[in-house]
């Protein structure tokens, strides 16, 4: 039976319980610090979470968006008219297994503090993930990488929740599809952790290579309110060389600019507008088209708007 949207909300708390914040500020759980609400926030700290999850979708008929420390992702103004889910505390543990540089980590655990961790247990393999602001989940699922390396060359499995069928189910490294900044993994599947195969830091370089990416993103990055690279990189030149090469740095729609610093990573002010920043992807893609012939494809994810 279909719902008018606040009749699916208030069948979805009824289902989720309590915990379920409604009206939440998506835009501020997101690197960009921009965008609109969503309906309603569930942190899922165990399966039975997940399960109810599952049940508020399919009973209220609304849509799941999964959100991890929201570093790829912009929301736009009108927020979005679903269930929004965390991953919590079941999902938040690491096991280091040193003598065979295995790692088990759940999906919400951030990166850069599991890139510290495989240093201080003496792992090497995960140093370039101390500059990618993200989580496990949200790295396997965009296959995240930096710094010569990238989530396919170390996972060996990961679980996964398939809302759609409620089936838990372990899927191995050469079924993930990874791609350059992309996986097999569908938007109705939630990472719940994975397993990592690192190698043994035999002459204590880690500590130092973490200096090294960190100073490196420092020079080269800029800061502020950013989901990274815009952009996935074509063929023959990076996107930044690109948009770059036809004067693109500081071009700017209301709140929100292409960084003078990076051509692509496009910056939104404080209090500034999610549509400005979606307005200036949009434009940079049509004017790159025009004068190339080359498409570009967004990396981030943009959730409520039109392609």
């Amino acid at each position: 039976m279909s719902h008018g949207v606040s009749d699916s909300i208030a069948v979805a708390r009824q289902i989720l319980g309590p915990r379920a914040q409604p009206d939440v500020d998506l835009g501020a759980m997101t690197t960009y610090r921009v965008g609109g609400h969503a309906a309603l926030h569930l942190i899922a700290n165990n399966q039975e979470d997940l399960w109810k999850v599952r049940e508020a979708k399919n009973e209220a008929e609304l849509p799941v968006l999964v959100i991890g420390k929201g570093s790829n992702l912009l929301v736009a103004d009108e927020g979005f008219k679903g269930i929004v889910v965390s991953l919590g505390s079941d999902f938040s543990s690491t096991k280091f297994d040193q003598s065979s540089g295995k790692v088990e980590v759940g999906g919400k655990v951030a990166l850069p503090t599991l890139a510290r961790r495989c240093v201080a247990e003496g792992l090497s393999g995960f140093e370039w993930a101390v500059g990618v602001p993200g989580s496990v989940g949200g790295a396997v699922r965009m296959n995240a990488g930096g710094h010569g390396s990238d989530m396919q060359a170390c996972v060996q499995a990961v679980e996964l929740f398939e809302l759609r069928t409620g089936e838990v189910k372990t899927v191995a490294n050469e079924d993930l599809e990874f791609g350059y900044r992309s996986s097999a993994v569908r938007q109705e599947e939630i990472i719940l952790g994975a397993s990592l195969q690192l190698g043994d830091d035999r002459d204590n370089s880690g500590a130092r290579v973490l200096d090294e990416v960190v100073r490196w993103r420092r020079e080269n990055q800029p800061g502020g309110q950013n989901a990274g690279s815009v952009f996935v990189n074509p063929s023959n030149e990076t996107s930044a060389e690109l948009i770059d090469r036809l004067g693109l740095k500081g071009f700017r729609i209301g709140s929100a600019q292409v960084s003078p610093k990076h051509a692509n990573f496009i910056q939104a002010d404080v209090g500034g507008s999610a549509d400005d920043v979606d307005a200036v992807i949009a434009a940079v893609a049509r004017r790159v088209y025009a004068e190339t012939g080359i498409g570009l494809k967004t990396e981030i994810q943009r959730v409520g708007f039109e392609d």
